[in-house]
């Protein structure tokens, strides 16, 4: 998994200069420059080099800054990747990630660059395990929920609550996990009714992704809030870890803490916990 926090990934579009702009004051984890489905096609060319040209300018601060290329069956995917490898782009998203062909065929395109693969196809689904599994072979580091264009291939109607595709989040996840990659929940196209924004980042938490795609700045904030740990969790981990650091617990599967049973397995989730929120402080 990546080292820096990911609760929120905005999509700005890279034709839109005023946008990238601003995406460099605010309080995101991940800048996503996107060269797809934002931007038209007459302005594909353009939006790619105004890309390049934001990476090398810089100012971006603690935000990871990724970029979004076109697919590779598109006639943008392949000038893309080529024009992104050497940009100075800490990951690059590839759309319609289908079989692990997809990946590797960006892959020598794109040099050493990290990739994450957008999951929106039906036949991405079917073919997830293999996707996961080529992690190491292709630099894949995380999975992108892609819930629109999944949903528009399986001809389904989400709604708020996004009972058709719950499975799929599900799988996607544990994908990602058994890599030891990355997870990103797909973006909440309602902007203006906070309360469905919250709950579906509350839903993509629940459900153990890292952090959620945006679509828009107002959004940034809700999904801060849902995938950083609640102080009562890094009270929680800091007694954890503190407990199994006393001398007379090393070495030891389990131990009680203040009346509870407590694992190695809770030691991790506790050292995760942690350590994610020492790198929200720092950022």
């Amino acid at each position: 998994m990546i080292a820096r926090p990911c609760r929120s990934a905005l999509f700005m579009p890279a034709s839109n200069a005023r946008a990238i702009e601003k995406a460099r004051t605010l309080d995101c984890d991940v800048v996503i420059l996107d060269l797809e489905d934002s931007v038209a096609p007459d302005l594909k060319a353009a939006a790619r080099d105004q890309a390049i040209v934001a990476a090398a300018a810089g100012g971006f601060g603690d935000r990871a800054l990724f970029v979004r290329v076109n697919a590779l069956d598109t006639p943008w995917g392949a000038n893309d990747c080529r024009a992104v490898a050497d940009a100075g782009f800490e990951a690059v998203v590839l759309p319609k990630v289908s079989i692990p062909a997809d990946l590797e065929a960006a892959r020598m395109l794109l040099g050493t660059v990290p990739l994450w693969a957008m999951i929106e196809t039906c036949a991405g689904m079917l073919d997830l395990p293999a996707i996961a599994a080529s992690a190491r072979a292709t630099g894949l580091v995380g999975l992108l929920a892609g819930t629109n264009d999944l949903a528009k291939e399986m001809c389904c109607t989400p709604g708020p609550e996004r009972t058709p595709l719950l499975g799929h989040l599900a799988m996607i996840v544990t994908a990602a996990r058994a890599a030891g990659i990355a997870a990103l929940d797909g973006v909440c196209n309602v902007i203006e009714d906070g309360a469905v924004l919250a709950a579906e980042c509350a839903q993509g938490a629940a459900f153990g992704f890292d952090g959620k795609s945006l679509i828009h700045p107002a959004q940034i904030a809700a999904a801060n809030r849902a995938y950083g740990p609640t102080a009562a969790a890094i009270s929680w981990a800091d007694r954890i870890i503190a407990a199994f650091a006393l001398p007379e617990n090393m070495g030891k599967g389990a131990i009680r803490v203040e009346g509870e049973m407590v694992e190695l397995l809770h030691l991790e989730q506790a050292q995760r916990i942690a350590t994610l929120a020492g790198s929200i402080r720092r950022s």
